[in-house]
């Protein structure tokens, strides 16, 4: 939907009185670098151009209106900013909700209510964040509204963190809300989680794109089993921190988590640390390659970041296996991972321009006839980070 579109549906709903604003903020892909950002590690993403849209008004009371042009059978959905508190009832307004509470939190009142159209074109559940990019948005929506000139970007991507840490109850790392937040056209960020020094790293794949394949499929598992992977490396930390001093698993070399990995009791554990680690290094090898326009090399570091996901930190899945077991023997795939939290959801692909067309072909058919249902694929381009339209 153009914006046009949105504001015509937004006037038919809310009435065509007011100042009517327009607001963008970007999904986003992780080229490499996953499940470190909570490992104190480095990540490395760039914004899509594909994200969610929100149109505003004020309103003069405290009610809060909310309707979203992808769930359109839910209608409009009406709270009050007395009742920021999470409820399955609220279904996805649970997540501008809990911004909204986090800003509150931090001493940042809102004087009245709103009415919101939201519109996203990033598939849902395909692991490109159109939660983080829903939260930015809307932190972005209460900074303009209100005129809260103290709060930054890095403090909205921070405060999208908070609220679904603790509003939402998934305990994610900063990645996603830092890179919607913070993107910028053409480069990739190499973001440092445990200090978020960051620095804007340019992507020139002269003769190749990005291509994200969505393997249509999320199993239920993603938020538990994340919890699950974030308490064990926080308990081979605690392990590590009796014989070594070191603050997170980011701080780690791969020989000295090799020369103290025996500290950690557990062989499980002993994997989901492995990874923290030596994921962290391959992402700084990665962007260094990048910068020395070594391209090839960077594409190796994405097929060994998956290994690592698929056997050692165990996120991945057979549908996610089975495209990038085809992309990589594809002839023009210089790289190809999962991205994301896991068990389902996308995959990251270089491929060289000449073979674009055959990798969505040849993938696509193979993909179907394993599978039973079709894969979706997105050729995308590194946009800027949210923004008012």
């Amino acid at each position: 939907m153009t914006k046009e579109q949105l504001i015509a549906k937004f006037k038919e709903l809310y009435g065509a009185d007011g100042e009517v604003r327009a607001y963008f903020a970007p999904g986003r892909v992780n080229l490499i670098g996953e499940h470190t950002d909570y490992n104190g590690g480095h990540v490395f993403p760039c914004a899509l151009t594909l994200g969610t849209y929100g149109i505003v008004k004020n309103r003069e009371d405290r009610k809060l209106r909310f309707y979203s042009a992808n769930f359109g059978k839910l209608g409009v959905i009406e709270t009050s900013l007395d009742e920021l508190v999470p409820d399955e009832k609220a279904n996805w307004t649970n997540y501008p909700k809990g911004v909204m509470w986090a800003f509150e939190k931090r001493g940042y009142k809102l004087p009245h209510g709103l009415d919101i159209l939201i519109y996203g074109n990033i598939p849902n559940g395909s692991g490109l964040s159109s939660s983080a990019s829903l939260e930015v948005l809307t932190g972005l929506i209460l900074k303009d509204t209100f005129g809260f000139d103290g709060v930054s970007m890095i403090d909205i991507a921070l405060i999208g963190q908070d609220s679904e840490n603790n509003f939402n109850g998934c305990n994610c790392g900063i990645m996603d809300q830092f890179a919607s937040a913070m993107g910028k056209k053409d480069h990739a960020i190499f973001l440092d989680t445990n200090t978020l020094n960051y620095e804007y790293a340019p992507v020139v794949l002269e003769d190749a794109k990005i291509v994200i394949t969505n393997s249509k499929v999320k199993h239920s598992l993603v938020d538990s089993a994340y919890n699950d992977r974030r308490q064990e490396c926080e308990t081979a930390l605690k392990e590590l921190q009796e014989v070594m001093d070191i603050k997170t698993l980011g701080d780690l070399t791969e020989e000295e988590y090799e020369a103290h990995k025996d500290a950690i009791k557990d062989p499980i554990r002993q994997k989901r640390a492995k990874h923290a680690v030596y994921e962290n290094q391959r992402a700084i090898r990665a962007v260094a390659a990048l910068k020395d326009n070594d391209v090839e090399l960077f594409g190796k570091l994405m097929n060994a970041s998956h290994e690592s996901l698929r056997y050692d930190y165990e996120v991945s899945c057979e549908e996610i296996d089975i495209l990038v077991d085809l992309a990589q023997a594809m002839p023009g795939v210089l790289g190809s991972r999962i991205t994301g939290g896991g068990f389902g959801g996308c995959t990251v692909s270089i491929v060289k321009n000449d073979a674009v067309d055959h990798f969505v072909d040849e993938i696509g058919k193979i993909y179907e006839e394993k599978v039973g249902h079709k894969a979706e694929f997105y050729v995308v381009d590194i946009g800027d980070g949210a923004k008012t339209l």
